[in-house]
């Protein structure tokens, strides 16, 4: 057994089952600190990483509605036009499958995603609100159609009435979606949120050979544990970013969830190069993480961006302001 196996090559641990798949959302979720707005070297750094470091799927960035958004007020990866991708992962991809996120109402995805065998995209994930289902439904049909694997991302779980989602998982379990994930969008969940999720998804999915997933923001510093609880309760789709480079307090770290699967295909080498030459320099200037603002939004679950914005200011450590504004709006 090699060095680099052996981090991540116990064969019998709690984390270890080959079919457990791990998508990088470091670019897309990432981008929504700098809107969309990173420079292609940035983006192929991570693609590169991912594909040696054995990452099932790198997540590029949005298939946005070009109506819907202007191109002057966001980067590439808000759109990801083919030829874009294309300067990052080639002709012919080697590597991490290609994933793009679109957002139900916000995609003109009749027009904009094109038939599977003229695109690098390997993985269309669909996020929608609760309200949205019926239009993420057409989405996941259309790209199904068109010859993509799916998933979808239920945003803002914590939210949404019991009734509703069951209403919902059982649209989706008789939908073509690949799998469905359990979405910590505020980052208030803790351990018994996500067995009673998991759990939950699981009693309507798997029968109809469905996958769950797990996408957990770290506002309570629980997106590793939370993911790992997934994981451990039968969650075969993973969302990591790298350096946990995410919206607000970011995601799950894949440089530690890797270490955790043990499976013998993931190398933490190329992972940890990309931290430390490419992910960490952006650090003080996007300002992603665990922070007090963060976690006071998460304990309120409330949306990260008043966060965002008081952390854009010259007085972000002042947390006690920023405490008392966002009880006062309660």
């Amino acid at each position: 057994m090699s060095k680099e196996t052996s981090v991540s090559g116990l064969k019998g641990w709690i984390g270890y089952r080959p079919e457990i798949k791990v998508l990088d959302c470091t670019i897309r979720d990432g981008g929504l600190m700098n809107d969309h707005r990173f420079e292609d070297d940035f983006v192929r750094a991570v693609y590169n990483a991912d594909s040696a470091g054995g990452v099932d799927f790198m997540e590029i960035g949005y298939k946005a509605s070009k109506k819907a958004f202007k191109r002057s007020e966001h980067g590439t990866w808000k759109f990801c036009e083919e030829a874009d991708m294309r300067k990052i992962v080639g002709e012919k991809k080697t590597g991490a499958k290609i994933s793009l996120m679109a957002d139900a109402e916000r995609t003109d995805y009749h027009e904009d995603i094109p038939a599977r065998e003229k695109s690098v995209v390997d993985l269309i994930r669909v996020a929608t609100y609760i309200h949205q289902i019926p239009t993420a439904l057409d989405m996941i049909k259309d790209a199904h159609a068109k010859g993509y694997e799916t998933t979808l991302n239920l945003m803002a779980l914590s939210t949404v009435p019991e009734a509703e989602l069951d209403g919902a998982l059982e649209l989706l379990a008789e939908s073509p979606v690949n799998a469905v994930y359990v979405v910590d969008s505020f980052g208030n969940m803790y351990s018994e949120h996500i067995r009673h999720y998991v759990k939950k998804f699981l009693h309507f999915l798997k029968p109809a050979g469905k996958d769950v997933g797990i996408h957990a923001h770290n506002n309570l510093q629980l997106a590793f544990a939370n993911t790992i609880e997934a994981v451990i309760l039968g969650a075969n789709y993973v969302d990591a970013s790298i350096a946990g480079l995410g919206r607000g307090a970011g995601n799950c770290q894949m440089e530690l969830i890797l270490n955790f699967l043990h499976n013998p295909k993931f190398k933490m080498r190329p992972i940890l190069e990309c931290i430390q030459n490419t992910v960490e320099p952006m650090r003080e200037e996007l300002r992603w993480g665990f922070a007090i603002p963060y976690m006071i939004t998460g304990c309120l679950n409330r949306h990260p961006k008043a966060a965002m914005d008081f952390m854009e200011g010259a007085n972000y450590r002042d947390v006690v302001k920023f405490y008392d504004q966002i009880v006062e709006e309660q």
